[in-house]
């Protein structure tokens, strides 16, 4: 049965089909179908917009038009052919769309390409130097939704993008155990970030959060960000914040009061 009543619209001209959008959508009403996002039946989405911020264009919005009425058993029956055609620890996040943004778990991480011996580095040191400690992907912010199944229960670290090319053991002394998400917060949207961090402090349960910045000033905007996110989730979650000299040197390690 039709009934007017709020639903998801996509603009086409907006959307990229980068996909961000599909994972957020608990009901499984999103799909990336010829390369942009689909309300695949009106039935499955509830018109709550829970995928509205995960979007960088914009291209999502709520609108009130006929469309047939909500199904939760509908909704139930897509979810269990879903989990049996593809389980969740093994499917891609979306199928189509950007693959840089396709969620990812890793297993074991993987061997990265062995520098020369050194002399001063003893066989633990320089096998944790010889192997990449990241566990998923995206690590972008922009790209990461709040829901990513990496983010839950995990010990999140949030690093400004230029620290991995300053600080030079990134992957052993900050990346090994956490999940990893990166940005600028002087290029980015950090209105946007807020919001997104809002969200994962509320829905993921991390353990606690360390920020890594550099120690030029732009760059002091993204322990701010995350902490203003934690203020909006009203969540209070342990927080350290380190700062990275140009020359590849920890200059401050301390911990972040929530207000």
């Amino acid at each position: 049965m039709k009934t007017v009543r709020k639903i998801i619209e996509i603009d086409d001209e907006l959307c990229d089909g980068c996909g961000n959008c599909v994972p957020s959508c608990a009901e499984g009403a999103l799909q990336i179908i010829d390369g942009k996002a689909r309300v695949i039946a009106d039935m499955y989405c509830d018109g709550l917009g829970a995928c509205l911020g995960e979007c960088p264009l914009g291209a999502l919005k709520i609108i009130e038009r006929q469309a047939d009425e909500f199904d939760e058993e509908a909704v139930e029956e897509l979810l269990a052919k879903k989990e049996q055609e593809a389980p969740a620890e093994q499917a891609p996040a979306f199928s189509g769309g950007c693959p840089s943004a396709r969620l990812q778990s890793f297993g074991t991480p993987e061997p990265a390409v062995a520098a020369p011996p050194r002399a001063d580095l003893s066989a633990t040191d320089a096998a944790d130097l010889e192997q990449s400690a990241l566990s998923h992907w995206p690590v972008q912010i922009m790209l990461v939704p709040p829901t990513a199944p990496f983010l839950k229960g995990a010990e999140l670290l949030v690093l400004a993008d230029c620290v991995p090319v300053a600080f030079p053991t990134v992957h052993r002394d900050f990346i090994k155990g956490k999940a990893v998400l990166m940005g600028c917060p002087k290029l980015d949207n950090a209105e946007f970030y807020i919001e997104k961090f809002a969200q994962i402090c509320k829905e993921s349960g991390v353990k606690n959060i360390t920020t890594v910045i550099m120690e030029v000033p732009c760059c002091g905007g993204l322990p701010m960000i995350v902490k203003k996110g934690m203020e909006m989730s009203g969540v209070n979650i342990p927080m350290e914040q380190v700062v990275i000299s140009t020359r590849g040197q920890i200059l401050d390690r301390r911990q972040v009061v929530a207000a």
